[in-house]
């Protein structure tokens, strides 16, 4: 009989069994919080973080192998490994995408460090942006699509989406300051799945629009402010909703019983598969309260990152404690 005390989330074919504390984070450290996570082609596990040690390794049953990026990074945000085991590490207060061997080689940076594109943004709140820029004002995450083209969202300061070559040349952008089709409030997140669709987490609208590779507008779908996408091989589509209950903005109006944080997964047509969150108490295992990233290996664990202590956890919201990195294996 199996124990009583396991934890299993999810639904249908998306049923999952939540692994706390799966990992051996070494004597004396700590993440901060965990703002990223992705794994390469061993399934080794990159944990992307804003304390001392950025970029820590560990493999797919939580070993620590080692970290680097040690005092190289302004600020943390997003990370993203690609089919050629070369890994991307967006940092938004450096106003910069940096690509990386595995083992933290620098090879590529766009953007210039340190210097944002001009938009009128204040102190980062994407209600004060005046206008569009170019590359980059507080950059936020990036997918690659099938053909290797690079898409990057940018994000606090801006509220665009801008398209790159695979070797770095800027080729569109498209997106400006709304909530009309093509137009976002925090362009959080995004991904493409396999025919070069893309998928941006448009947080602070509460949806996911849906894009070409080229930036027409598609279609959207109403989710309860999604920070970040994932496709997965099949093409089913896993949203990091960040609910209203962490991370608002100052001034924010809160609302009357409001959605919590949780994973939800979709088909390409929209079409909710499965849904797990949301519970009374963000801090349990397999329950969330500021999910910022979820990734599948390729064994089809999900990996979720959560910013609680810059989400609410530092006002008292949550115990420093709670959960920043869960791990989910199906069952």
């Amino acid at each position: 009989m199996p124990s009583t005390d396991r934890v299993i989330v999810g639904s249908g074919q998306f049923r999952y069994e939540a692994l706390p504390k799966w990992e051996q984070l070494p004597t004396g450290w700590s993440y901060g919080e965990v703002v990223a996570v992705a794994t390469d082609s061993k399934d080794n596990v990159y944990v992307f973080n804003r304390g001392e040690h950025p970029v820590i390794i560990f493999d797919r049953n939580g070993k620590f192998i080692k970290s680097w990026g040690e005092g190289d990074f302004v600020r943390p945000h997003g990370i993203h490994i690609a089919s050629d085991d070369t890994i991307w590490c967006i940092d938004d207060r450096d106003h910069a995408v940096r690509k990386f061997t595995l083992d933290g080689k620098h090879l590529l940076t766009l953007g210039t460090r340190g210097q944002a594109s001009d938009t009128g943004v204040v102190n980062g709140d994407y209600r004060t942006i005046k206008r569009a820029g170019p590359p980059f004002n507080l950059p936020t995450d990036l997918a690659i699509g099938p053909t290797g083209d690079l898409f990057i969202t940018d994000g606090y300061g801006n509220s665009r989406v801008h398209k790159f070559s695979a070797d770095g040349k800027l080729l569109l952008s498209w997106g400006e300051p709304g909530n009309g089709p093509g137009q976002f409030n925090l362009p959080h997140g995004i991904a493409v799945d396999s025919k070069g669709t893309v998928y941006v987490a448009d947080r602070e609208n509460d949806r996911v629009p849906i894009f070409t590779s080229d930036g027409k507008f598609v279609t959207e779908w109403k989710l309860n402010r999604p920070a970040e996408v994932f496709v997965d091989p099949k093409d089913n589509i896993f949203v990091a909703e960040m609910g209203w209950r962490a991370g608002l903005f100052p001034g924010t109006n809160p609302r009357q019983n409001p959605p919590g944080g949780s994973i939800c997964v979709l088909n390409r047509e929209g079409k909710i598969l499965a849904r797990w969150g949301g519970g009374p108490d963000p801090c349990a295992v397999g329950d969330f309260f500021a999910p910022h990233d979820v990734w599948l290996d390729s064994k089809g664990a999900v990996y979720v990152s959560e910013v609680v202590m810059s989400a609410g956890g530092n006002r008292g919201l949550v115990s420093p404690t709670c959960h920043t990195l869960q791990k989910f294996v199906p069952v």
